[in-house]
């Protein structure tokens, strides 16, 4: 389900690389990479050197003086020596979600964050770019030969910092943050842990512009794993209100590197779960192509019978998550809405957070929810 590209290019110098134009940013289905164990998070670090100055973009005009976003008045001091309350009154509850969010899911897009937080892309580029010379958050480019490079941000010194404290945590040293951050530039898992975001963003931005609907839960596969007791390694988990429904699920995001066997042997670890006390949720597998969504299912239909609620979609169902995209194992063809999956929250326990609270909803921290 591909995401739409950014509109434009960004300012002159805030490129890593020359002064070249954004290119299509990551879809919901990549080009298959290789995968590698999940990427660790923040941990704190026993040494903490001196933070480095990060040299301001070579265009003033990225971010206009009249501005929130503008360096306050006080910035002729060094940047790197900034702490959260030197700039408590630039920040807004929107950068304190992004902060949550980059944190939590460790890499999104300018187009991701543009659709669910933002009205133009331009906007969206200048708040984020104000918000990188804050030391709020940072941004790389990963060129390769043939293949989308988004701009891709990550979490910086002071909303690292800040997500630590607020929950309570010990904040990640400079030098754990730099390896962090290294890690996801580096890794061979980036397009697919894109692709696993860009579901989930998909169904903010249907939320955004439909009022009976919203995405109560969000959780990352490290999330997932320990919240249900360490049976299922999923790739992400979510729970989709819609009206009257709530739908809770599991994500399997599929981008064609692994053999079939590989993808109806993860059904067992849920049909465990679920005879030990877990909830009752459909798995769905997001797939690359219709020709490998039909193979699936005849590998399905091979079996005696999944045990569980499994759904799937390709690229040619349609681009909505939340649309009439998913075609039940054993069902024929017909495909039916998120809201319309069987589901259900069981009854919490240790191994079951049942019902999505408050406080879970990823979009809390904007205060309209």
């Amino acid at each position: 389900m591909p995401a739409s590209a950014d509109a434009r290019q960004l300012p002159e110098g805030d490129l890593p690389v020359g002064n070249a134009a954004l290119p299509t940013p990551h879809g919901i289905l990549p080009t298959p990479p290789p995968s590698i164990p999940t990427l660790p998070s923040c941990s704190p670090s026993t040494s903490s050197p001196s933070a480095p100055s990060l040299p301001p973009p070579s265009s003033p005009s990225t971010v206009p003086s009249s501005s929130p976003a503008a360096l306050p008045s006080s910035a002729a001091r060094s940047s790197s020596t900034s702490t959260l309350l030197d700039i408590s009154t630039r920040l807004r509850p929107r950068d304190y979600t992004i902060a949550h969010l980059l944190d939590q899911h460790i890499v999104l897009t300018t187009t991701q964050l543009s659709l669910v937080f933002f009205d133009s892309p331009i906007t969206c580029q200048h708040r984020l770019h104000a918000l990188r010379r804050l030391r709020f958050i940072d941004r790389f480019v990963r060129n390769r030969p043939g293949t989308p490079r988004p701009l891709c941000w990550v979490s910086g010194p002071l909303s690292a910092r800040y997500v630590a404290l607020s929950g309570g945590n010990v904040p990640p040293t400079l030098k754990a943050l730099r390896e962090r951050q290294d890690r996801v530039f580096s890794s061979p898992r980036l397009d697919h842990l894109l692709g696993i975001n860009e579901f989930f963003i998909q169904l903010l931005v249907h939320a955004r512009h439909s009022p009976h609907s919203r995405l109560a839960r969000w959780w990352s596969e490290r999330d997932t794993s320990a919240a249900y007791g360490r049976r299922v390694q999923p790739d992400g988990h979510g729970v989709w209100v819609d009206g009257g429904r709530s739908v809770g699920f599991f994500l399997e995001y599929d981008t064609g590197t692994e053999p079939l066997g590989r993808l109806v042997g993860k059904l067992a670890s849920h049909r465990r779960l679920r005879g030990d006390g877990g909830p009752s949720y459909p798995v769905l597998f997001v797939l690359p192509s219709r020709a490998r969504e039909q193979n699936l299912h005849r590998r399905f239909a091979e079996g005696m019978g999944v045990g569980v609620v499994v759904a799937t979609t390709s690229p040619e169902s349609g681009t909505d998550p939340a649309g009439a995209v998913w075609r039940l194992v054993g069902n024929g063809r017909h495909r039916l809405t998120l809201a319309d999956l069987n589901s259900s929250h069981g009854q919490a326990g240790p191994i079951n957070p049942g019902t999505p609270t408050l406080a879970q909803d990823p979009l809390l921290v904007l205060g309209d929810r």
